[in-house]
């Protein structure tokens, strides 16, 4: 940000305001911070929430651990930083949380009433006799 004379108060009303309609980041940029998003490594926070008429958030940006962070590269300046993002991709950000979290839930749902025992060790008859037929024949 440019300094700005401290008398000149139209000017820093407008610097302000431009402050608080936040930003938008390319595409490349959005993309990697949607896929924190989608794993739950984004921490949002309305930018100013006494101020009705500011839609732009906060958004932390925590790195990817465990297995996501071998696989999901994320710019060095995205890394534990912090942004100001415009209220159309704050929306979309938590939208992709959203759904980020939703899929997790639905996978551990899946996986808690997952039985690994009858995958691994019961076959039905008609499977068992074809095994032992391609084991002779």
């Amino acid at each position: 940000m440019k300094p700005i004379p401290i008398t000149d108060v139209s000017s820093l009303k407008n610097e302000l305001k431009k402050y608080k309609m936040g930003k938008k980041l390319e595409i490349p940029r959005f993309n990697q911070l949607a896929r924190m998003a989608y794993l739950g490594r984004l921490v949002m926070a309305p930018l100013d929430p006494e101020d009705p008429s500011c839609k732009s958030f906060l958004v932390h940006i925590q790195e990817p651990q465990g297995l996501a962070a071998h696989f999901i590269d994320l710019d060095e300046d995205l890394q534990d930083g912090i942004l100001i993002l415009d209220s159309e991709q704050s929306m979309a950000m938590a939208g992709i949380m959203q759904a980020g979290v939703e899929e997790r839930a639905r996978w551990h749902q899946a996986l808690n009433e997952r039985d690994f025992y009858f995958s691994s060790f019961y076959r039905p008859k008609d499977q068992e006799a074809q095994g032992e037929i391609s084991q002779h024949g």
